[in-house]
């Protein structure tokens, strides 16, 4: 029987090596002026045959440049907001990771309502935002948080005082997301291995969730068995293009499906971090996927009622174990916990530790972290046995 469900709408996608070149069309059909929002290292200088400034001038097109450095803060969104609100651009276009997907998409919001941002988000602010935003288009250039499919942005304040909060709407969808693998050859492996982590999560809470239906597990699937043959590739060779491609649509995949299934303990864990420390999303569920899952298992062998849950997971185990063949589904889930651990030590994945974190804070973290939509809920104290495990 098929259960009921929601789906969210999504954007123009258009995936594929070279489409790139089909940016400044799009961008032409929204106007002649536009805030082009990207991080350090610009990759509009770096696009495939493509002298990206010199078609925008010849198309006769205005551009304002943003960079963005880390993952964005409501002041950093409220000082752009006010720097272009009176001259407002056609369209907002963000260039670069996710965090860069994130700030074009607050800002695009924005620029549209009265207020600070902070008075928009989920769970600190006050307002509701009505859902108008400045057309945007998103052009990812690692393969990681998906945000170029989904309808929230992520925006954080570090610090004792801190939060990483949403601020959502079905409307801030991308009009357009432009995924063109061949933008992220150039990412380093060390983000190359926590945006791949990031997305590996995605895709395997979003198959484990309490929320997750038919279409999200068809597409989560999909999403697992490209980071499969894709993940460990591409870390070893960044120029392997078509292990660039397969992660590239592992990680759409997996903000389509985070948008519609919900995320568990893992990204629990990282925005409970990430309001506290300035470290990259990725690397944090990346060094705590294997931990956090095998707390998971535990608990859920634990708990009667819990075996479409367990069965999930040995169907998680065939596409990742090798020799599968008739081992016992209890045999496979080891074994598949076995692999997240040591996928995570052939990334590099650092311990929280040696990520930044201090121990004191560990309870801190884990007094702040959500386990909703994860397949049991797990108490404080399992939560800080996961993060002590991953304290080196």
């Amino acid at each position: 029987m098929i259960e009921s469900f929601r789906f969210s709408r999504l954007p123009l996608i258009i995936f594929g090596r070279g489409k790139s070149r089909e940016l400044p069309a799009l961008i032409r059909n929204f106007g002649n002026r536009m805030l082009l929002v990207s991080g350090r290292f610009s990759a509009m200088e770096n696009f495939p045959g493509l002298s990206f400034a010199g078609v925008l001038e010849e198309e006769g097109i205005e551009v304002e440049k943003l960079v963005v450095s880390g993952e964005p803060s409501d002041r950093l969104i409220d000082d752009a907001v006010s720097h272009y609100r009176k001259h407002p651009p056609d369209l907002v276009v963000s260039v670069g990771g996710g965090s860069v997907m994130d700030a074009g998409k607050a800002i695009s919001a924005m620029l549209t309502v009265e207020g600070n941002v902070r008075d928009y988000l989920e769970g600190v602010g006050f307002r509701e935002h009505p859902g108008t935003k400045i057309p945007f288009i998103a052009v990812p250039t690692t393969a990681g948080t998906g945000s170029e499919a989904t309808k929230n942005s992520v925006i954080s304040r570090v610090g004792k005082d801190g939060f990483k909060k949403s601020l959502r709407h079905d409307n801030f969808v991308p009009d357009t997301a432009l995924v063109d693998p061949d933008l992220t050859i150039s990412c380093p492996p060390e983000v190359t291995a926590a945006s791949g982590m990031d997305c590996f999560t995605q895709l395997t809470e979003a198959y484990l969730s309490t929320r997750s239906n038919e279409y999200t597990d068809a597409l989560a699937t999909e999403g697992l068995k490209a980071v499969r043959a894709s993940l460990t590739r591409v870390f070893r060779n960044g120029k392997d293009s078509d292990a660039r491609t397969g992660m590239a649509f592992a990680a759409l995949t997996s903000g389509i499906c985070l948008a519609n299934a919900g995320l568990g303990v893992v990204h629990g864990f990282a925005s409970a971090a990430g309001a506290l420390y300035d470290i990259p999303h990725g690397l944090i569920c990346g060094s705590l996927m294997a931990a956090s899952n095998e707390m998971t298992v535990r608990r859920l062998r634990e708990q009667s009622g819990s075996g479409p849950f367990l069965a999930r997971y040995a169907s998680l185990a065939r596409l990742f174990i090798d020799d599968a063949g008739k081992k016992s589904d209890e045999r496979l889930i080891d074994e598949f916990i076995e692999y997240l651990y040591e996928l995570t030590a052939g990334l590099n994945l650092p311990g929280l530790r040696q990520a930044g974190i201090s121990e004191n804070d560990l309870p801190e973290i884990a007094l702040n972290t959500e386990s909703k939509n994860n397949p049991v809920k797990l108490d404080t104290e399992d939560l800080m046995a996961v993060l002590q495990k991953r304290y080196f």
